[in-house]
């Protein structure tokens, strides 16, 4: 399934609110995806690909619930057309990163990093609003970008 728009994209997102990310995970999927979002924004404030491949990542599971092995895959088709080959690609990447894999780019590791540190409870990540500018400003880059091709 590819997402034909960012309000798609969004109401996917607000869907993710009350689905654990793990069995026993102490957030939901909705509030793993701004916390991951959020650490992005505070490490690399200037990749704001990167910061929202770190909110869309957890789309996967929603998009193909009970098959964590098509999770990232499946993200990653969904948003490759509207954010553009890179954010697919950080999605696409983000679960098999490991720190001995001599292929994995630095960008995909500091994803990984903050997935795995984006479950605590109580911790005041903003919004989803807050991100539907910088989702519309990259999904008109994108289509500016696909025309020129």
């Amino acid at each position: 399934m590819e997402l034909r728009g960012i309000e798609e994209l969004m109401d996917l997102l607000h869907a993710c609110r009350g689905t654990p990310e793990h069995g026993t995970d102490p957030v939901d999927l909705h509030q793993h995806a701004l916390q991951t979002a959020a650490l992005l924004r505070r490490s690399r404030p200037a990749d704001k690909e990167l910061q929202i491949a770190g909110l869309v990542h957890v789309i996967g599971r929603l998009l193909a619930p009970g098959d964590p092995t098509r999770h990232a895959r499946t993200a990653a088709h969904a948003v490759r057309h509207l954010l553009g080959e890179r954010v697919a690609r950080l999605v696409h990447d983000s679960p098999h990163a490991t720190d001995r894999d001599p292929h994995t780019d630095a960008d995909t590791l500091t994803l990984r990093q903050a997935d795995e540190a984006a479950h605590t409870p109580g911790v005041d990540a903003g919004v989803l609003e807050d991100w539907r500018t910088l989702l519309e400003l990259l999904a008109e880059q994108h289509s500016r970008l696909g025309a020129v091709d």
